[in-house]
């Protein structure tokens, strides 16, 4: 039987509410029907950099009680733009917003489900990760299981990378099968180019377009230092969030930048910045992706939008064939909310959704706690 959900999620980029309407038919069949980013407000943005920064009890309380305003706001945004009333969803998933990710320990994420349920009128799957966290994972990556039931190719092996705020991998040997199937983050993806961005020129969010970067020259020895960090000769199972790779790590890599130059400007460290995602995301797939795999890559997430990321990529990657998530499926900013759309229609019918290969859980666990209408 088809069934219409609505996925909700922020992620680390911290772009804005993702909401994708999704009609599912079954564990392998998942149609868009359409999708919206109802974006952050520089207060908004800043309020959840604070609160992960220094926020107190009562801060973290009402930033819970806030975005869950905000994921309403965002859902209703996407039903009235296609004419469709709440009451004919079964589900909303929301995945929220994350403010602490430990991996192995604890994953934090804030969007009062209630307020959620209350304002919409429908039943609410949140809190994902903790029940992965809970049997022994890392509580990520959790898109995997869409990855594998969804996207994968029914034929040969495939990649899947997407390029959010972090970076993480998929590899999934045939679509629909679990065995052999493995996902592990990479690193920074967008969060250090565009918390780097923000720290040379005050007033702007990212590096639209890739342009500064493409303008500036990367410090290559200052990203070969960085590559030397912890988590890049850490095997899988392992995940990452803004407590490793944000702001005080992106201070981190001006300071280095500026040190080895003092006349290297912002576009410098931006290009950086941006020469440290492209190569730990190649590294990465050299050191922990099965041998002799398949060279099919789809990307997907912000950084599909970033030419210059793109091109550097295509430089590294030229033994795999890159494609564009939008170009295989639908419109890859869409992916991740339509992927917990997804894990949500999963839990209500009693179907794991943690890959147990990917997190480093004991077992595979059905994920997420609901909220009545």
């Amino acid at each position: 039987m088809s069934e219409l959900g609505l996925g909700l999620m922020s992620g680390t980029s911290l772009d804005g509410v993702d909401a994708a309407l999704v009609r599912i038919d079954g564990p392998h069949s998942i149609h868009l029907e359409g999708w919206h980013t109802h974006p952050y407000d520089a207060g908004e943005r800043d309020a959840v950099l604070d609160v992960i920064a220094q926020g107190s009890v009562r801060d973290l309380a009402m930033l819970h009680r806030q975005l869950g305003k905000k994921f309403v706001r965002a859902a209703r945004a996407l039903l009235d733009g296609l004419d469709l009333p709440a009451g004919e969803l079964s589900f909303i998933a929301s995945h929220g917003q994350t403010v602490w990710h430990e991996p192995g320990r604890v994953s934090l994420q804030l969007a009062c489900p209630a307020t959620i349920a209350e304002g919409l009128g429908v039943q609410v799957v949140s809190d994902f990760r903790s029940r992965d966290v809970a049997a022994g994972g890392q509580g990520a990556p959790l898109v995997t299981i869409a990855d594998a039931m969804l996207f994968g190719d029914p034929d040969h092996g495939r990649a899947l990378l997407n390029i959010g705020g972090m970076a993480n991998v998929t590899w999934v040997p045939r679509r629909g099968e679990l065995t052999g199937v493995m996902a592990f983050d990479t690193g920074p993806g967008v969060a250090v180019i565009d918390a780097v961005a923000r720290r040379t020129e005050p007033g702007t969010r990212f590096d639209d377009g890739g342009r500064r970067a493409a303008a500036g020259a990367a410090s290559v020895p200052v990203v070969e230092e960085l590559l030397t960090d912890r988590f890049f000769a850490t095997a899988p199972p392992k995940s990452t969030g803004r407590e490793a790779f944000g702001d005080a790590y992106a201070a981190r890599l001006i300071d280095l930048v500026t040190s080895r130059d003092p006349a290297a400007t912002g576009d410098d460290c931006v290009a950086t910045a941006l020469e440290l995602t492209a190569r730990s995301i190649r590294m990465q797939l050299d050191q922990w992706l099965p041998k002799g795999t398949d060279r099919d890559l789809v990307v997907s997430g912000g950084g599909a939008r970033n030419p210059t990321l793109l091109a550097r990529l295509g430089d590294l990657l030229s033994d795999w064939t890159l494609r564009s998530f939008d170009d295989e499926f639908f419109d890859g900013d869409a992916k991740e909310a339509a992927a917990f759309a997804y894990l949500g229609w999963r839990a209500l019918h009693g179907l794991a959704g943690n890959v147990p290969n990917a997190t480093g859980a004991v077992g595979p666990r059905v994920l997420g706690s609901v909220t009545p209408a």
